[in-house]
């Protein structure tokens, strides 16, 4: 079952019927964005070639706001569980499988790849 099937009343992402890919529109990309987090969060999925454990991108992200402490990675994965991965999984850019925990990106890296140059390039 998807997290976005446990979170959410049976709200879909409309889909390519071609390719079978979900349609984002530009001011979902840009909502997802927004939020620092959630950039961290595709720009590490946006590197792996497939799935990872939760866990695993709560430490990342912890490590990346400088703070690789217990208690900030715990903060890390309640704030990831509870606020961020239900948009990214509603908007169709992320997969994710909660009884494994397990996470990957679930448009193409070229769909989030713009955003992520944009990002790397305002630092």
């Amino acid at each position: 079952m998807k997290y976005a099937d446990i979170m959410k009343p049976h709200t879909q992402t409309p889909q390519d019927t071609e390719t079978g890919t979900p349609n984002i529109s530009n001011t979902e990309l840009f909502a997802a964005f927004a939020a620092e987090r959630r950039q961290y969060a595709l720009t590490y999925l946006a590197q792996k070639p497939a799935a990872i454990h939760l866990g695993d991108l709560a430490e990342y992200i912890s490590l990346k706001e400088n703070n690789p402490s217990y208690d900030w990675y715990q903060r890390v994965l309640v704030d990831l569980h509870h606020q961020h991965l239900p948009y990214l999984c509603d908007v169709g850019l992320v997969h994710y499988e909660e009884e494994t925990e397990l996470l990957e990106l679930a448009v193409d890296r070229d769909v989030v790849s713009p955003f992520l140059e944009l990002i790397e390039h305002a630092e």
